[in-house]
């Protein structure tokens, strides 16, 4: 398969994977009348809110990637894979967010409420209300103006975290820089119960943690299923990279992760890069789900292998099953999933250097052959 042959139909793969994603929960929202009843929806399966954008009114937003990076000039509730809202994003009414990762970057005026397998409000992000976040890891870098409660595994308030009431938190491990400012006191509760969030059904209480592992392991799956399927080729070539190259293609991986973006955040700089860097961004994000299947993908083949067995879809289970498993574990889950990122991430990066290449080498011998055969 040629190299444009084999980057357009990965490409349509996850174009229609994503879209399929997408569009089950937002059918199965609309249909439960909670979407789109006080404002627009939108799904699909990367939904944006473009940069320079400014949506008027309450926007219900569900996709396999959401972004936001103009205005909403109301409330939101987002429900994706990944969903972020970008530095330049802003939400003047209050954020409902659920994902398998919520990133929070910009601004929300009013509260927010973050619930999936991670929630990340980073440095420079603000919640000019109260935050409710639970998931399996929660990462406070940003400023929340009121008070703060969070519910996971992990929490964690980073040296810029500045909290101006309180903080209350359910979690199995909490770290607290000493540079973190929180203007409150800072309480352990047991079975913290949430008031707020977009969970329909469940009496506003937080779903047990397992319900996020289990649908990013089913969805990671269908995934896995899909690329064997339709790039086999070109998916036993990126596993031949991850198990037979692991720490180059790991290393290949984390130079990737560093410059891809430091090279979008460039791009916001230029006149005309601010949509070549939200484009970007999407294309980054979906690469690093791409990647962690890839990763897991030929962690199950490394595996079988020794074990003497043979098949892709035995290799694929054993695989994303494992991760899955490990990533759900504390200290050890974060770092276990980082690195089948970052090894799968790194191997499709060679393989798609090494189809470049090949199709460069079958072009400048065809163009030789014409160039050389005689006039007729």
């Amino acid at each position: 398969m040629s190299f444009s042959s084999s980057i357009t139909r990965l490409a349509t793969v996850l174009v229609v994977f994503a879209v399929l994603l997408g569009t089950g929960p937002g059918l199965a929202l609309a249909q439960s009348g909670d979407a789109g009843t006080d404002g627009d929806a939108r799904t699909g399966g990367v939904v944006t809110v473009a940069g320079g954008e400014t949506h008027e009114g309450n926007l219900d937003l569900v996709g396999g990637t959401v972004l936001v990076a103009g205005t909403v000039d109301g409330d939101l509730s987002a429900v994706g894979g990944t969903v972020v809202v970008a530095p330049t994003g802003v939400v003047t009414g209050s954020l409902e967010a659920v994902g398998g990762a919520v990133t929070l970057e910009g601004t929300v005026e009013g509260d927010a409420g973050a619930f999936g397998g991670s929630v990340v409000v980073r440095e420079g992000a603000r919640v000019g209300g109260d935050l409710e976040a639970a998931a399996g890891a929660v990462e406070l870098h940003g400023a929340v103006d009121g008070d703060a409660r969070i519910g996971a595994e992990e929490v964690t308030l980073g040296p810029s975290a500045v909290v101006g009431g309180s903080v209350e938190y359910d979690a199995e491990t909490f770290v607290r820089d000493p540079a973190a400012t929180v203007g409150g006191a800072v309480t352990q509760t047991d079975d913290l119960a949430f008031t707020t969030g977009p969970w329909v059904g469940v009496d506003d209480t937080l779903l047990p943690a397992w319900v996020g592992t289990v649908y990013g392991l089913v969805v990671n799956l269908l995934l896995g299923a899909v690329l064997l399927l339709a790039v086999p080729g070109f998916s036993r070539h990126v596993v031949d990279l991850g198990t037979g190259q692991a720490l180059r293609s790991g290393g290949f991986g984390l130079l990737t992760v560093v410059a891809v973006p430091v090279a979008l955040l460039a791009l916001v700089f230029t006149v005309v890069g601010i949509p070549l860097s939200l484009a970007g961004l999407v294309v980054f994000l979906l690469a690093l789900w791409v990647g962690n299947v890839y990763g897991a993908l030929a962690v199950g083949t490394w595996l079988v292998d020794r074990a003497g067995r043979r098949g892709r879809w035995l290799a694929l289970a054993v695989g994303v099953v494992l991760v899955a498993l490990v990533g759900a574990l504390p200290y050890v889950g974060g770092v276990t999933t980082a690195v089948v990122s970052l090894l799968g991430l790194g191997a499709l990066v060679l393989a798609l250097r090494d189809e470049r290449r090949e199709h460069g080498d079958r072009s400048a011998g065809a163009g030789e052959e014409s160039f050389g055969r005689p006039a007729a």
